[in-house]
């Protein structure tokens, strides 16, 4: 086997492959070979290192040189200039925003330094398709441990005693979970991972699954080996085609290796584990839809108890974990109960991690310990507001979240203290807002989601989230009246306490956290027809400045419906009566004279 002196590693997740990271990876490879370095360098497919604003990534290791924004054009130089001749390419490098300073290594990097990653250890370090690379890495050596060391109780025991708590929202511990399933007898019990995750703007199940496959069905077989089950099921949607892939390729290794199947390790222990897609919809993510989905049901909740621990998948015990709890079961493994406990806050353990996104400076994957700020998150991690505009709101939790505003920017992010602040944890979606926002159109947004979403199999979440939803059309098209707004706030909570699953039973947050944090902004709507952010079209005044309108006529002569009048080389009129705020007038006037209010 060669032994290289560097390695070029290129991030080959979903975001950076739709830059043309793959085409990136076949430039290196090529320059390489044109200039007789196969023996010296390497080209390494890895998963996403997380900084997806600044992607395609190229990371060249041991010296640890981080290049951001690379194009296949920029592949000659980077080979030529750092792999040849040892000389870092300065225009590739990371910037930083405040000092205009290049950085070189990561671990310089603002977005990085307060980062801990125990989910995501390998993301951006293996190749996910080579299982000798996350062996290099002590993977399955958790797994050769527990079946050669330890009895399921001492695993279930050590689990209990890390704190490790559910991550894909609902927060259980994990311990507990598999000890109630491992107390369940029966002739056949099951392993389920749930990676359907379904928030808008999150990603951290699907790049793990990209970027580790291996550290999940490691995770699994531990599961099965600590519950009694020898049958694992991922269920992951049918829109993540390369996380499915990589998931493929892995099992398919570990079966040739013998770490899955028949006796594996000598142990006597069985385990094997199969792939079921989801078709996307958002309340396959409770277990007990998702369950069903796999039984080829229709993916509708059921009431609790009994649960999956005692009565899941074809009526038999089943643990369901979604990916990101699975992640961190190894690690715990190897490094111990003290060691996880150790980092995060007092009733949150460890770290979680979130899809950083929305109008922030630097989108992407992290994660970071319990019991980190929003503040730290947004303005550190994050690297601020974009365009130097001003923080407005932060929704966590996704569809099932609310939004939080600057007076919780020193709130520690963990489970309890989100639910505190009115919002959640959920299973890591975070969007930033800033003061171009609407924060009613906000909440519509969330409801219209979770109205699509809703299985319709209880009348709290199909009639309730559809009046929701109508009211607040109702009052972004300015017809809203003050008490519109109460209804609002009744009817969120008669939902929220009668709802049948969680999807419905936090569905009512987002109005909720809007109207508790920007009541001004709803009365707004209501009493002066206005919106404050300028984005509900049809609360939109359309004005011409007459002392910067030139009578050009070219906003005349671009509105549909004849609104705008006045002769040539004179000021213009627009007829607030006709106009009906599509903005064509203010896209092609050239001189800024129409104003919107």
């Amino acid at each position: 086997m060669a032994q290289y002196k560097m390695h070029l590693l290129v991030c080959g997740g979903t975001g950076c492959r739709a830059s043309q990271s793959e085409k990136i990876a076949v430039n290196l490879k090529e320059e390489i070979k044109n200039l007789g370095l196969e023996n010296e360098a390497q080209v390494v497919i890895t998963g996403c290192f997380g900084f997806c604003e600044k992607g395609p990534i190229v990371k060249i290791v041991p010296d640890n040189t981080f290049y951001t924004q690379v194009k296949p054009e920029d592949c000659k130089e980077i080979i030529s200039e750092h792999v040849l001749k040892g000389r870092k390419v300065t225009r590739l490098l990371y910037e930083d925003p405040s000092t205009k300073e290049h950085i070189s290594d990561s671990k310089h990097m603002g977005f990085y330094q307060k980062q801990i990653r125990i989910a995501l250890r390998n993301c951006g370090f293996i190749n996910p398709e080579n299982i000798d690379e996350y062996i290099a890495r002590d993977g399955y050596a958790a797994l050769g441990k527990v079946l050669t060391e330890m009895t399921p109780q001492q695993v279930i025991d050590l689990i209990k005693k890390s704190g490790l708590r559910g991550r894909g929202g609902g927060g259980f511990p994990t311990g507990l979970k598999w000890e109630i399933a491992a107390g369940n007898k029966a002739d056949q019990k099951y392993v389920v991972c749930n990676a359907d995750e379904g928030d808008p703007g999150a990603f951290m199940d699907r790049s793990i699954l990209e970027g580790d496959p291996n550290s999940i069905i490691e995770a699994m077989a531990i599961c099965g080996y600590c519950i009694g089950a020898t049958k694992g099921i991922v269920y992951i949607r049918a829109e993540y085609p390369l996380a499915i892939e990589r998931l493929k390729i892995a099992a398919r290794q570990c079966r040739e290796y013998g770490l899955l199947g028949k006796d594996i390790l000598g142990s006597g222990f069985d385990f094997d584990l199969e792939l079921r897609y989801g078709a996307g919809a958002f309340v396959c993510g409770e277990e007990t839809a998702l369950i069903h989905s796999m039984e080829g049901l229709r993916g509708e909740p059921t009431v609790k108890p009994p649960f999956p621990a005692q009565s899941g998948y074809l009526g038999k015990p089943t643990n369901v974990n979604n990916v990101e709890t699975f992640a961190n079961i190894p690690a715990i493994i190897l490094k111990g109960a003290e060691w996880f406990s150790s980092i995060g806050s007092e009733k949150s353990k460890g770290t979680k991690v979130f899809a950083l996104a929305g109008k922030i400076n630097n989108v992407g994957l992290i994660e970071v310990p319990m019991g980190t700020t929003l503040r730290e998150v947004i303005f550190e991690i994050g690297g601020g507001i974009k365009d130097g505009k001003k923080f407005k709101a932060v929704q966590t939790g996704g569809p099932s979240g609310g939004c939080l505003t600057e007076k919780h920017l020193d709130t520690p992010i963990d489970f309890d203290n989100l639910i505190a602040a009115g919002s959640m944890m959920g299973s890591g979606g975070m969007i930033v807002m800033d003061e171009d926002d609407c924060m009613v159109s906000v909440a519509k947004f969330y409801l219209e989601f979770t109205v699509d979403e809703s299985c319709g199999k209880c009348a709290p979440c199909r009639v309730g989230n559809k009046r929701l939803h109508e009211m607040l059309e109702k009052i972004c098209s300015g017809k809203g009246t003050i008490e519109d707004v109460e209804y609002l706030k009744n009817l969120g909570a008669v939902i929220k306490d009668t709802a049948l699953c969680g999807l419905g039973q936090t569905s009512p947050n987002p109005v909720l956290s809007t109207i508790q944090h920007f009541y001004d902004e709803y009365k707004a709507h209501v009493t002066e027809r206005i919106c404050p952010a300028g984005q509900c079209k049809a609360l939109k005044l359309y004005t011409i400045l007459t002392d910067k309108c030139t009578g050009c006529t070219a906003c005349s002569r671009s509105c549909p419906v004849g609104a705008i009048s006045g002769e040539k080389r004179q000021p213009h009129v627009i007829d607030a009566d006709k106009c009906i705020r599509c903005g064509a007038c203010y896209d092609k006037c050239k001189f800024t004279a129409i104003h919107v209010q």
